[in-house]
């Protein structure tokens, strides 16, 4: 457990679901798909035990970062963080969580996808220090 002041950072839980949910629909520039729904996340949580980090305000999620590996790569989803508890170095403290539990597991790169009309997503990870990629393009195609 880590605390920011009165809020802690702590493994993300898949009984915390509802609650980041709301947080993610009300995340402007968060792509919400399928792949969001409770049982998919479960799944993402048990295949990347000790990845995924929670903001917690009391009881109150306040801020979430999804985490996982391929065994090869890391990869970084929903950071998010309640805009009322925004500019208090909460999304830092999740992503430096979620990099030292990959780099824990041998992990040594971490990947993130941006909207690319989320500005204020590109602007904190470009603030953050992140490298925007401009020799990969993502392919994906629905099953």
């Amino acid at each position: 457990m880590d605390s920011l002041g009165d809020i802690l950072i702590v493994p993300f839980e898949a009984a915390k679901y509802a609650q980041a949910r709301g947080l993610w629909e009300r995340t402007p520039g968060m792509g919400i798909s399928g792949a969001d729904g409770e049982e998919e996340i479960g799944r993402f949580l048990g295949k990347n035990p000790g990845l995924s980090f929670a903001a917690l305000d009391g009881e109150r999620l306040i801020g979430t970062a999804l985490c996982g590996s391929d065994g090869r790569r890391g990869y970084l989803y929903h950071l998010a963080v309640d805009p009322a508890f925004r500019r208090r170095g909460i999304g830092h403290r999740l992503t430096e969580r979620c990099l030292a539990a990959l780099k824990a597991v041998g992990i040594q790169k971490c990947h993130l996808f941006v909207i690319s009309d989320n500005e204020s997503g590109i602007d904190f990870w470009t603030r953050a220090g992140w490298d925007e990629r401009d020799d990969i393009i993502v392919f994906s195609r629905s099953l």
